[in-house]
């Protein structure tokens, strides 16, 4: 094995060494995340996932996509067979345990309930309400911004 191999390997699992970062992967697992639905379902602080979500992007585990301000999370597979093999146990550990399912249930309900859109500043979701009309959050103000320079500097 070489130099770059184990210091692939040792990135890697130091970047699956963290409760947090742990938690982030369980909700990424199905689908892309918007950074703004992690602070809301985790309650941790925006820079405190934006610290976690750049080292997961620093060892490969995640990528990010931007829309606008926006930034979109998700896992990427590890191109080794042995990296896909340990983070697909890692997943399905995370979803053998109760409270990883529970927030992953809370994804779902923050992700699409209009109440809680908008109190998530400027999320960038449309969605179709019950009576079938769509709700657009651009037509709300808000005083504050989404991201700060710490955020713009990790991202």
């Amino acid at each position: 094995m070489n130099e770059n191999a184990l210091a692939y390997m040792e990135l890697f699992y130091m970047a699956l060494a963290d409760k947090t970062r742990l938690r982030l992967l369980n909700l990424m697992r199905d689908e892309e995340v918007c950074v703004c639905f992690f602070t809301e379902v985790l309650g941790d602080s925006q820079p405190k996932i934006s610290r976690h979500l750049a080292y997961l992007r620093n060892a490969g585990i995640v990528k990010a996509r931007r829309e606008g301000k926006w930034m979109h999370y998700s896992i990427v597979a590890p191109e080794t067979e042995g990296g896909k093999n340990v983070l697909n146990e890692v997943l399905a550990w995370l979803d053998d345990q109760d409270d990883m399912r529970q927030e992953r249930e809370k994804y779902k309900r923050v992700c699409c309930s209009p109440e809680v859109l908008v109190q998530i500043a400027r999320t960038p979701i449309t969605f179709a309400l019950p009576n079938g009309e769509t709700f657009d959050e651009p037509e709300y103000e808000y005083s504050h911004s989404a991201h700060n320079e710490i955020d713009e500097f990790l991202l």
